[in-house]
Formats: structure tokens, C-alpha cells, sequence
């Protein structure tokens, strides 16, 4: 083959040259023109193409930092633009500002190659699918991938991720047509009749009997393809049964049905198989047995781990983790679980060894090369998980809202927060994801953060494992359903009860050196609640009590005790322990300031040998080292020094994050003897001790004071016991003031746990997050919430389809002629009957009505025994909530006995009539006990009866020896006379009027009884009455409506508007449709946008960044008013502030009200007052001090809130200050941009924002 010179690419030649791409035999088509000192690129270097190319270095620098007008600076251009130009000479290219990014292709080159040799013998193109995808309009995995700074924390421009579950289309989507496909009918002549002609042309077999449309014969066309299917090579016979077969189909009868078809072919075929016949048989049967098995599909399975896993070495010989010690039967179950790939819920005791899962997750997907998210509700936690697993794994991330540590680790430690938004953020890293560990989960329970919780299960993508861990529930496999049902997988459910260290819980009422044995045992390890230690405890106060009467007379027992009692009881209770061995001790105490008194007022006590002293001091100076002098000097951290020393430590929110971690460290160690700790410590913080004490049961839950819950209870004291330590864990009681009830303590040491329940509400951010987005509806979020999982819509779904073949198969009802107002007839009679019932049970529960039902009164009885049967009240009985009247009434002879009710009598009601009952044959009588609906009229009559001689003569006559007796006078006399009223009125008596005569007011009663008239003389308008079939027509239409009243509220509880939060919803969509967020049809406006970005207040903090609240003020003001959105306490100082700030917290309340204000106006429950009372200013001052550069020491003393959460609200004051500036970004404000930007600097030193110990 002869060589080519191709000539030097001229001027109008188009820069196109192809490169291979590897070996994989694709080609990429290079469009951009060569420099001219850079050659063309050869076409392929077989077998392995070319290497990535990279642009010289030197040109990439020049490129991006001097000529790309981007890295220009936006303010004062002039000046710079000249210095610019002194460094750089500039060529002006207009033609880069109009550049815009190319079109996918649609199609990309394939080579083919011999298969044996390998050479190229051709190029084909193929098709590239979902090449315009992106994250801004595709919700699917194939998208391509958003650019590298969106990859962690994703942009709220991005859709996310396919929530797993969402799939399905509902019934209305499937069935909702679109307008082309309404005009051709697939069922029917498509295949002969084309869609727009009337008439069409006949394919069918010319002897094959035919209808008049020309449909093809379906029966011939399957014959035909029997006959193919179903010969063999060596089967002559078949062959001959087959023809026969197919000979005799054309005369099958003609149908349009497929059913009737089945139905038919049996007795037209003359010798069917019996095999054939038998196999469908069984085909049928196990398609009911499938329709069965998904009816009971259960998405919970729970797992049985008391039988225990022989094969567990053999089923994984090769495991992703080991540990040093044998797994527990339900570690073994949960593993397994994890290699299969399946979720598991996972619900044992603290210390129980929950994390043994976790860290096989994480084991595991590092051996897959995938990600892990482990979310932790609280950040102290996640930072010690951080430690923990950095130290196991090395691989290890962490994300809280100011650290950011090894973003591309692959297991990532956060906050649930975190993973929300990116979530809904599309962050890339949800592609990578094999598992999400949730621990603690029996957190959804919070109020406050519940919701957060359910919202990550339900965003989370299909190919994403759930491990949940929590602490024992007793509704896990209700929870672990919902999940199921959500997500469509199976979720499998781990649960023990069993503890590592068994606990015994005692009661304490010694107070001195005297006293100090005085420890009863309550629970032993076994379980069994110990009556006579708490007698015991009872005998030894009383004795001591009694004595102290004796000396100083008796005196009222408070509740509460004097800070020298309590420093008695405390002393005498930690030297008895500390002299058998029993610490360290854990003190839950539920008072911050209770906390600090207690660890302050044991200055006598110390429990640390010097080497233990040496150990603390040195420890304590080398964690505070990376603090400045000053802080160094705090009154807290001099004071915490002196308390460690001598083994005492304090942990609660107040104290500061490093302290915090100081004293969790060196309890760690067993160098603190006795931390009195908050309720917080207990939060999945792992940290065991020997014994823990409770200085009290009752607890202040924000609203007022209780008993400990029995959650909370096992929750802290499962800190007790350390494993491989200890035989059993101690839990003290103190009886300070007196013993606690034997029932409190009973509920809360053996009562059930608290159960997991949903805090799903909805939120502006939630809302918004989902209408940018056109796939996602907030609907269904809101379906899939724990909230709904009571919501069984597959079985809904099957009785609805069951009630609409029941309808169509109801005889048709006559509304023609004299009937055509049937159906308004029977809708009149609904709803008096509706009204009647209402106004009888307003009179029913009123004083004046039940008066008037005195012994003697005769009423109107209606049953499904009786219609409109005269009564005498014989007896009425005390009970209030169940009241019965016992009642003697008329009947027929022989109707004396309630019957058997059936299903049809009792729902069919008669046809309305005010006429009485008169006995057609001779008049019988029964004495029944009546309930309240059964009345439905008090008469005006009363009659003189003897109640005790009719029903003790009746209950006689009962008897089978006295049944032929006739009846006592008394009974005649009272049946006559009823039958005597019955006669004289017999279109109906008059009865006691509601307002008139029973004296009812309401409005409901008075509108009630006026309705009831109107109603009434409607009845006698219609003419379907006068029809000689009226009753039938009546029946039929009776039945029908109680089928479609049945399917209408089916139809509804499967529908959106059965929602309970939808009224809500549509609230909400007003408020912000009011302020602009969205426009009127959903979708969402710049505003709208901003307010994604922020996590809390998201509406007050647009509308202040929209209204330039911000933008007049300096950066530290800006720092100091925005703090007013972390600060959720009260505060006795007032703060002292500059007219700046006081504007500023004018306009803030101001914006706040007219939003309450608004929120009121569109039907939010909240009040104006809740929603302007959420925003505390009393940091205001501290922050504005802390952001001028004020030290720690002197800021403290400004405020009476604690040193640790003024830490913990400048902090999130950060994260607040990210959002807004983030905010500024896209409303495209740089000014207050680079202004939180400056207040973030401010704030973000010394103390505050000292790095965690657990993170270096």
C-alpha cells in the first residue's frame, strides 16, 4: 500500500484529528486547534494508545493567574487594572467571553478488530445514552458527575440523588392518560382497524370465521404458534394432536375476552392433555400462593439469636474485620446479615457491643473499595468516634459544621444534619456510599431533631445499606417496617436483652458516719424487684426520723434539701465506697448548678495517691497547652484543676468543650474517682464506670418536673459495669429527703422502655429542598414519615379493586320517571338521619335530657329489633360512662327475643317514617336494656308504672318453669296503655323539643333542630314515594351506596388528602407564597433558593438578608445581632449594647412579627408570641465584646450563662455566619459576603475554637 503525503493544514482546513483512547477501542475526536510548534497527534500507538497528555506547566500558570479575567478583583478594577497591565501585556479575546460549553455527543466511535489477530478492520458508531444528563436535571446515578468542589458538601443547585421507594407511579398517574393516547384504543382492532379510519382490512386465515370488524382470530394465531412450540423431533403422536388441535380451532366461538376464551376452550377441545390440564391447575394454584405470600410480606424479619451460629467460621473464613475476643450470638447474626449485603436494625443494651457491627460495615467497605457515613446525633460524640475508628481504621474522615478532616476518607464520620444536606444536595459522595450507620437512633424521639432523622432514611438512595444501633425499644420491628416498607427491602431485626455486667440497684439512706452502711439491695442481678429491701430502707428512715422528733420536735419534710444535708449524704456515700472499691462513680444529678455545688462542696475528700495527682497535673498541662495564658487563668479551668486532682470531676453543658474532653479523658483512665455528670454523659458517650449514683428521680423536661422515663433510667444506669471488669454493676438510689413510692420505682427501674415515636414536621427548608425539585413531591415525603406507617395502601388497594367488581356487579338502579329522585331522596334521608342522631346524642349527654328519661317516661325505641316502638324507661342505670335504660316495649308475638343480628338486616335501615308500630296480630311485650342511640325520642307522655313488679315478673317468666304463666297486672296495665298511645297517635307521637322544651342553647342544637324540620318537609316533596316499586328501587339503592360509601373512604385513606400533615402543608405553601419564595405554580424563586441554604429561622434570615438588615452594619455587629438565632436560654443580666444594635433588634423583632403575623393569617397554629419569644438577645452583648478582640476572662463576666455555652452558641454562631454568606453569594451581595466573612474571622479564636483533643 502506497504511503500518503498529506500537505500541511492550511488556514481554512478544520482543526479535526482522532485519538485513540487505551485499548479499550474508543476514540475521542480532538476539535480545539494545535499550536503550531506542537505537532499532530499520531492517529493510534496500538496496542495501547496514547497517555494522558498534560498542558506545559509554566503556560497553565500564566494562563490562569495572569490572562484569565476571572482572578481580575471586582472593586477599585481601575488601579488594579493598571498594575495588571504593568505586569502581564494582555491580548483583549472578545471571542472567549461569548464562549459557551459544546453539546454532549449523542455518539461516540467503536472500533472492531479481528478477534484473533487483533487488527483494525472498521469504525462503528455508537449510541451514548443519557449524555445530557446532569446534577442539575437528573435524579439518577448515570448523571454525569458535578464538578470538583461540589463533590463533598454537593450545591443546592444540584438535584439529588433517586430517593430509594419513589419509584412506583400511583393508580392515578398509571391510569391519567396523555391526549395522544386517548384517541387509539389498544385494546381493541388495532391490528385491523388503524387509529383515525372506521373501517380496516382483514389478515386473518380466510377459513377462520370471522366478525364483521375483521379482528384477527387470536385462538388461530396461538394454535399456530402450539404447533411449533410444541413438536418434537421423536413425538409423531404430538405432531398428529397438534393438528387436530389446530383443525378444529377456527370453530371456536368468537369472543372479545380473554377470560371467556379460558372459560370455553375446555369443552370444544376434544382430548386435552392431562398433564396440560393439571399443570394449570397447579399454575393457578401457585399464583394464588404467590398473591398470598405478597399480601403477607413482612419487610421486618426478626432474627433469632438464642440458637447459636454453628457455621459462622465456615459460612465467612475469610472475614473483613477480626477482633481479639469471640463474638456474642447476636454480633455473629448481624455479621452475617452485613456480608449478605442486608440492613439490620440492631437494639441491645449500652456496652453491650453494639460498635462490633459498625466497625465491620466500615471493615467491609474498605475491603469493597466503597464509603461509609457513620452519623452520631451529638458532635462530642462524633469526635470520640473519630478517635476511636482513626485508631482502628486510619482511613478515617470527619465532617461537624467547623471541622473538616480527611474529606476523601472512606469512612466518614458527621452529624445527621450533615448527611440531610448533602442529600438533598446531590453530593457526590452519596455514589460511592455501601452503608450508613445510624447510632442512637432512639433519638428520632427528639422533639426538636426527630425529624432530621427520618428524612436522611427516607432521601437515601437504593444501592445505600442501613445499619441502625440503638439502645433497647420495644417497637423496633414496628420501626424497622416502616423502614422496610419505605425503601422496599428487607430490614433485619437484632434484639437482646441480655447485659454484659448484670446491675443491681440499691437504695441509699445513710447521712453520716453512723448511717453510712445503710445500702438495701432493690433489684438483684437476676432481675427480682426485692420488697424487703425497701421496707428495710422505709424502717431505717422512719427510725431516724422519729429519733430526730424526739430531739428537736417534728418539723415538715420538704422535698428539697439544704446544701449541707446534701454535702452530709455525699460525703458519708463516696468514703463508703471508695472503701469497698466502688469507683469510679458516675453522679447523674439533673442541675447544672447542682452539679457544680456538690463537686465544690466535697473539699474534704480526696481520692488520688500522688503518683494518680502527678499523672492528672501533667495530663491536665499538656492538653491546655495550645491555649493562650490568659485563658489558661479562667476561674473554671483553676477551679476544674483543683477538683481533678483530688479525683473529682464535673461534665455538663456549661463547662468548656476542652475541659469536657480533659475530664472524659482522664475518666477514661480511672483517674477521675467521681464525675457529677448531666443526663448528657449517658448519650452514647462510651464511657463505663463501677457504680453510678442518681442524686434524685424527678427531672425538669422543660415544661415541669417528673419521674425519670424508664429509657432514660436504663439509659444511664447501663454506665454501670465495665466489661471484663466487673462481675456486676452498681446503681444507688439517694433517699434524701424520704424513700421514693415502691410504684415510681418499680415503673421506672422495670417499665418498658419509652417506644420510638415520629417527630416528623414539616419545615420551610424541607418544602423547599423538594419543590426545586419537579420529581420529588412533598406528598410524598410526607406518605413514606413514620407518622403514616400505620397507612397499609397494598391492602387498601386490594379492597378497593374487590368493592369496584362488587359495584359492577350490583343490579343497575331505576332512575327513570317517577324515580328519578331516588338518589336525592336517599342523600335527604342520609343526612336526617345524621342530624337526628346528633341532636339525640346532645340530648342524651345534657343535664335537662337526662332528667326527662325518669322512670315512666314513654320513648320512641329504634333498634335493629325495633322500629319505632313505643317504650316505658322502667330504670336507669348509675354508671355515666356505659349508661343503660331498661325499658319495657311493644312488640309482635313471637319478636319478643333480640335475634342473631345478620350482616344485611343490621345494615339495612327501613325506609324513614314518623308512623309508630302497631301490632298487627295480638300486641306481646319485652322488658331490654337500652343504650343511649338506641332512643330516638322522648315523648311528651309519662306513664304510673311499678318498675321493681314488671321486671322482677318478667325475669320469672324467663324461667322455663313459668313461661306459660301469663302476664302480671302490672304488665298488662303498662302494655295496654302503651298500645292505647300507639292507636290514638299512629302517625307519631310528639316528642320533647330539643331548644324548647329540654332548654339546650348551643348552636350546634338550635341549627340542628331547624335543619331537622327543613329535612323533614323535604321528604314529603319527593315522588320516587309514590312509586309501586319504590321499596325495592330503595333496597337496591341502599346496598349500592353502602358499597360506594365504603369505597369512597378507601379511596380517600389511599389519597393524598388523608394526610395528616397535608392541611399544614398547604399552609405553609401559602406563607411562602405570600413572602415570594415560590410563585403560584410551585416553583421556586430567588428567595426561595436562599432559604435552602439555611438550616434554622430560614424565613426571618432571608427576609433580613432581602431587606438589608445587615449590610449598615460592621462585621462584629452583624456577628453580635445574628446571635440571637443560637441563644436559647434565659438571662437575669440585661445587655449592655450601643443605638446600632438596638435598631438592628428592632428590625429583627419587627420582620419577626409580620412573619408570626402572616403564619396566623394563613392558619398556623403557633402564635405570634412562640414565633417572635424563639429569639433570645441576651448574648448579644458578649458576642459584639468577643468579636472586638475582648478576652475570654472578661466576656464571662459580662453574662450569668455559663462558660461552655457561651462556647457552644459562638460556635454555631460560625456555622450561621457560613450560611449567610453563602446566601449573600447567590443574591450576589459581595459586600456582606466578605463581611461575615470578616466576622467569621473575628470570632473564630483563642478558646472558643481551640481544636478537639479526640482530633489530634
Amino acid at each position: 500500500m502506497e504511503r500518503i503525503e498529506l500537505p500541511p493544514p492550511g488556514p481554512s482546513d478544520l482543526p479535526l484529528s482522532l485519538l485513540e483512547v487505551g485499548c479499550s477501542g474508543r476514540f475521542e475526536l480532538i476539535t480545539h486547534r494545535l499550536p503550531s510548534h506542537q505537532p499532530l497527534h499520531p492517529l493510534t500507538t496500538l496496542p495501547h494508545g496514547l497517555p494522558p497528555y498534560s498542558v506545559d506547566l509554566q503556560r497553565e500558570v500564566e494562563k490562569r493567574f495572569l490572562s484569565d479575567p476571572a482572578w481580575l478583583p471586582i472593586h477599585d478594577t481601575d488601579a488594579a487594572f493598571q498594575k495588571f497591565l504593568k505586569v502581564t501585556k494582555r491580548e483583549r479575546n472578545l471571542d472567549s467571553i461569548l464562549q459557551c460549553s459544546p453539546t454532549p455527543l449523542h455518539s461516540g466511535l467503536s472500533v472492531v478488530r479481528d478477534p484473533t489477530t487483533g487488527m483494525l478492520l472498521d469504525f462503528t458508531e455508537v449510541p451514548l445514552e443519557n449524555t445530557g444528563l446532569s446534577a442539575k436535571n437528573s435524579l439518577s446515578l448515570q448523571r454525569a458527575p458535578g464538578p470538583p468542589s461540589e463533590s463533598l458538601r454537593g450545591s443546592n443547585t444540584n438535584y439529588p440523588f433517586q430517593p430509594a421507594g419513589m419509584e412506583e407511579l400511583t393508580l392515578e398517574q398509571i391510569k391519567k392518560k396523555s391526549d395522544l393516547e386517548e384517541d387509539i384504543d389498544f385494546d381493541n382492532d388495532l391490528l385491523t382497524v388503524p387509529p383515525g379510519l372506521k373501517t380496516g382490512m382483514d389478515f386473518s386465515a380466510k377459513d377462520a370465521k370471522t366478525s364483521t370488524k375483521g379482528e384477527v382470530n387470536l385462538m388461530s394465531l396461538l394454535s399456530t404458534f402450539d404447533d411449533i412450540i410444541d413438536v418434537a423431533p421423536d413425538g409423531e403422536e404430538k405432531k398428529g394432536q397438534a393438528a387436530a388441535a389446530s383443525a378444529e380451532t377456527p370453530k371456536l366461538p368468537r369472543t372479545n375476552s380473554l377470560e371467556d376464551l379460558g372459560i370455553k376452550e375446555g369443552p370444544v377441545q376434544s382430548s386435552p392433555a392431562p398433564g396440560a390440564s393439571a399443570g394449570k391447575k397447579e399454575g393457578a394454584s401457585s399464583e394464588k400462593e404467590k398473591e398470598k405470600e405478597k399480601d403477607a410480606k413482612k419487610w421486618a424479619i426478626p432474627v433469632d439469636i438464642h440458637t447459636p451460629c454453628q457455621d459462622f467460621y465456615k459460612r465467612i473464613p475469610d472475614p473483613a474485620f477480626k477482633w481479639s475476643f469471640e463474638l456474642d450470638e447476636f454480633q455473629k447474626q448481624a455479621v452475617l446479615r452485613l456480608e449478605a449485603h442486608e440492613s439490620v436494625f440492631v437494639a441491645a443494651h449500652t456496652s453491650a457491643g453494639k460498635t462490633v457491627v459498625a466497625e465491620y460495615a466500615i471493615a467491609l467497605s474498605q475491603k469493597h473499595m466503597t464509603r461509609t457515613i457513620y452519623t452520631s446525633p451529638i458532635k462530642a460524640l462524633s469526635n470520640q468516634k473519630f478517635r476511636d475508628f482513626k485508631n482502628t481504621f486510619g482511613d478515617v474522615g470527619l465532617l461537624t459544621g467547623d471541622v473538616q478532616l480527611n474529606p476523601e476518607a472512606s469512612c466518614l464520620i458527621m452529624t445527621t444534619e450533615i448527611l440531610r444536606s448533602m442529600l438533598y444536595n446531590g453530593s457526590e459522595v452519596i455514589r460511592d456510599l455501601e452503608w450508613v450507620i445510624f447510632d442512637e437512633v432512639h433519638y428520632i424521639n427528639d422533639a426538636e431533631r426527630g425529624v432530621v432523622w427520618e428524612e436522611v432514611l427516607i432521601m437515601l438512595p437504593e444501592h445505600v445499606s442501613i445499619i441502625l444501633l440503638s439502645a433497647t425499644v420495644p417497637n423496633a420491628l414496628e420501626f424497622s417496617e416502616w423502614i422496610g416498607r419505605i425503601k422496599k427491602r428487607h430490614i433485619y431485626v437484632i434484639s437482646t436483652l441480655k447485659r454484659p455486667v448484670p446491675l443491681e440497684h440499691h437504695l441509699y439512706t445513710g447521712n453520716s458516719t453512723k448511717t453510712q452502711k445503710e445500702l438495701f439491695l432493690l433489684i438483684d442481678a437476676a432481675g427480682n424487684f426485692l420488697t424487703k429491701g425497701y421496707y428495710a430502707a422505709i424502717d431505717a428512715k422512719k427510725e431516724r426520723t422519729s429519733k430526730h422528733a424526739q430531739s428537736f420536735g417534728t418539723k415538715n419534710t420538704s422535698q428539697n434539701t439544704t446544701p449541707n444535708q446534701d454535702k452530709a449524704v455525699w460525703l458519708t456515700l463516696l468514703n463508703f465506697l471508695s472503701q469497698r472499691q466502688q469507683t469510679p462513680v458516675v453522679a447523674f444529678t439533673f442541675s447544672r448548678t447542682r452539679c457544680d455545688d456538690n463537686a465544690r462542696s466535697l473539699g474534704t475528700l480526696d481520692l488520688t495517691s500522688a503518683t494518680e495527682k502527678s499523672e492528672v497535673h501533667s495530663f491536665f498541662q499538656r492538653s491546655l497547652s495550645r491555649l493562650r495564658g490568659a485563658d489558661r487563668q479562667l476561674p473554671q479551668i483553676l477551679l476544674m484543676r483543683e477538683l481533678l486532682k483530688r479525683g473529682i470531676g464535673v461534665h455538663h453543658s456549661g463547662i468548656l468543650p476542652i475541659l469536657k474532653e480533659v475530664i472524659e479523658m482522664l475518666f477514661s483512665r480511672g483517674l477521675v474517682k467521681v464525675l457529677f455528670a448531666t443526663e448528657t454523659f449517658a448519650m452514647g458517650v462510651n464511657m463505663p464506670a463501677r457504680t453510678v449514683v442518681f442524686d434524685s428521680i424527678r427531672k425538669h423536661d422543660g415544661t415541669g418536673f417528673r419521674n425519670l422515663l424508664p429509657g432514660e433510667y436504663i439509659q444511664m444506669a447501663g454506665r454501670a459495669g465495665r466489661r471484663g471488669l466487673d462481675a456486676t454493676g452498681t446503681v444507688i438510689i439517694l433517699c434524701k429527703t424520704g424513700v421514693h413510692e415502691m410504684s415510681d420505682l418499680h415503673v421506672m427501674m422495670q417499665g418498658k422502655p419509652t417506644v420510638l415515636q415520629s417527630q416528623f414536621r414539616l419545615t420551610y427548608t424541607m418544602i423547599l429542598n423538594l419543590l426545586r425539585v419537579e420529581a420529588l413531591r412533598v406528598t410524598d415525603m410526607m406518605r413514606r414519615s413514620f407518622s403514616e406507617s400505620h397507612r397499609d395502601t397494598q391492602a387498601q388497594e386490594t379492597r378497593i379493586s374487590q368493592l369496584k367488581k362488587t359495584i359492577s356487579t350490583l343490579p343497575p338502579m331505576d332512575t327513570e320517571g317517577q324515580m328519578c329522585d331516588l338518589l336525592p331522596y336517599y342523600h335527604t334521608l342520609t343526612e336526617l338521619r345524621i342530624t337526628s342522631q346528633a341532636l339525640q346524642e346532645a340530648v342524651m349527654e345534657s343535664v335537662t335530657g337526662l332528667k326527662a328519661l325518669s322512670v315512666g317516661r314513654v320513648v320512641i325505641v329504634n333498634s335493629s329489633q325495633h322500629h319505632n316502638a313505643l317504650g316505658v324507661i322502667l330504670q336507669v342505670s348509675n354508671d355515666a360512662v356505659n349508661r343503660t335504660f331498661t325499658t319495657l316495649i311493644i312488640c309482635e308475638k313471637g319478636n319478643e327475643e333480640p335475634k342473631g343480628e345478620s350482616d344485611q338486616s343490621s345494615a339495612r335501615s327501613q325506609v324513614y317514617t314518623a308512623a309508630l308500630f302497631i301490632p298487627e296480630g295480638p300486641c306481646s311485650h319485652t322488658v331490654q336494656k337500652l343504650k343511649p342511640h338506641e332512643i330516638s325520642g322522648i315523648t311528651t307522655k309519662s306513664l304510673k308504672v311499678m318498675p321493681e313488679r314488671i321486671i322482677d315478673n318478667y325475669h320469672k317468666r324467663q324461667q322455663p318453669r313459668f313461661k306459660m304463666d301469663p302476664p302480671g297486672q302490672a304488665i298488662s296495665q303498662a302494655t295496654q296503655e302503651l298500645l292505647r298511645l300507639a292507636e290514638s297517635n299512629p302517625a307519631g307521637m310528639a316528642t320533647l323539643d330539643p331548644v324548647n322544651d329540654l332548654h339546650l342553647k348551643g348552636v350546634e342544637v338550635v341549627e340542628g333542630v331547624m335543619r331537622q324540620r327543613v329535612l323533614q318537609d323535604c321528604l314529603k316533596d319527593f315522588k320516587c314515594i309514590h312509586s309501586p316499586t319504590f321499596s325495592e328501587q330503595f333496597v337496591r339503592v341502599q346496598d349500592r351506596m353502602r358499597v360506594q360509601e365504603e369505597l369512597d373512604r378507601l379511596l380517600f385513606l389511599v389519597s393524598d388528602q388523608s394526610l395528616a400533615l397535608l392541611p399544614e402543608y398547604h399552609q405553609r405553601i401559602k406563607v411562602l407564597e405570600a413572602l415570594n419564595y415560590i410563585d403560584a405554580s410551585g416553583a421556586v424563586q430567588l428567595k426561595g433558593r436562599v432559604a435552602c441554604q439555611i438550616s434554622s429561622h430560614e424565613l426571618l434570615l432571608t427576609e433580613l438578608l432581602f431587606e438589608n438588615t445587615l449590610s449598615p452594619l460592621a462585621p462584629e455587629e452583624s456577628a453580635a445581632l445574628l446571635a440571637c438565632f443560637v441563644f436559647t436560654q434565659k438571662t437575669q443580666v440585661e445587655p449592655h449594647i450601643n443605638n446600632t444594635l438596638m435598631e438592628g433588634i428592632e428590625r429583627v423583632l419587627s420582620v419577626a412579627q409580620r412573619i408570626g403575623d402572616l403564619q396566623v393569617q394563613c392558619g398556623i397554629p403557633q402564635t405570634t408570641e412562640d414565633f417572635v419569644s424563639q429569639l433570645k438577645f441576651g448574648l448579644t452583648e458578649v458576642v459584639y465584646c468577643w468579636a472586638r478582640g475582648m478576652p475570654f476572662a472578661e466576656i464571662a463576666q459580662l453574662t450569668d450563662v455559663q462558660e461552655g455555652t457561651v462556647v457552644r452558641c459562638i460556635q454555631r454562631l460560625d456555622e450561621v455566619l457560613k450560611e449567610v454568606r453563602q446566601a449573600a453569594r447567590i443574591v450576589g451581595d459581595s459586600v456582606l459576603g466578605s463581611k461575615m466573612e470578616k466576622a467569621s474571622l473575628a470570632i473564630r479564636r483563642d478558646i472558643v475554637f481551640t481544636a478537639s483533643l479526640y482530633t489530634h
